[in-house]
């Protein structure tokens, strides 16, 4: 058996609810995460990326994620260690 893969939708999900709780902008959440302002609404359209910078995106996410903000239940969250 498999484990549940991730894909955009989850990322997506997780970069949402940043944002609702951050009250930040889309644009300057995706300038932060990616370096590109138009990425996440481009995601949102349908765009793809390559695996490393998913899971960079998700390593910013949840470093930066907000101090008692719950992370969404339904996505892997990623911890640091394992990425170095």
């Amino acid at each position: 058996m498999f484990a549940a893969m991730i894909g955009i939708p989850d990322l997506l999900a997780v970069t949402g609810e940043y944002i609702r709780v951050t009250q930040i902008k889309e644009v300057t959440l995706s300038f932060r995460v990616f370096g590109d302002s138009k990425k996440l609404k481009m995601l949102r359209e349908g765009a793809d990326i390559t695996l490393g910078k998913f899971n960079a995106a998700l390593l910013w996410l949840s470093t930066n994620w907000p101090e008692g903000a719950e992370w969404p239940r339904d996505v892997p969250r990623p911890i640091a260690e394992a990425a170095e």
